[in-house]
C-alpha cells in the first residue's frame, strides 16, 4: 500500500473529513517519525511497534555480479521495525 492509498482509505473511512486535510496529517506524521529516527530516537507506537535505528559495523562483502570479495561496506545506521504483540497476532492468522 503506498501512501496516497493509505489517505484514500482513509478518506473513505472517514467521509465528512477534507481529504486536503487528511492527506496534510498523514504528510506531517511521517515528516515527524523521519525527523525523530533521524535524530537517532526510536518510535513506539502501541498495538503497531516500534521503530528504532541499528548501527552496522564497517565490513568487507563480495560483489555478487562480479564475484570480488574484497569490496568494503562503510558503517551505517539502518531501520529496524520490531512489531507489537497485537499485530503479530493479528498478522499470524493468516498463516
Amino acid at each position: 500500500m503506498t501512501k496516497s492509498d493509505f489517505v484514500e482509505r482513509l478518506v473513505k473511512r472517514l467521509d465528512s473529513t477534507d481529504p486536503e486535510m487528511i492527506h496534510e496529517i498523514v504528510k506531517r506524521i511521517l515528516q515527524y517519525m523521519s525527523e525523530k529516527l533521524s535524530e537517532g530516537e526510536r518510535i513506539e507506537i502501541r498495538g503497531l511497534g516500534s521503530f528504532s535505528l541499528r548501527y552496522r559495523r564497517p565490513r568487507t562483502a563480495r560483489n555478487p555480479k562480479t564475484g570480488d570479495s574484497g569490496v568494503k561496506v562503510k558503517s551505517k545506521y539502518v531501520l529496524h521495525f520490531k512489531p507489537g504483540k497485537k499485530l503479530r497476532d493479528r498478522v499470524n492468522v493468516y498463516k
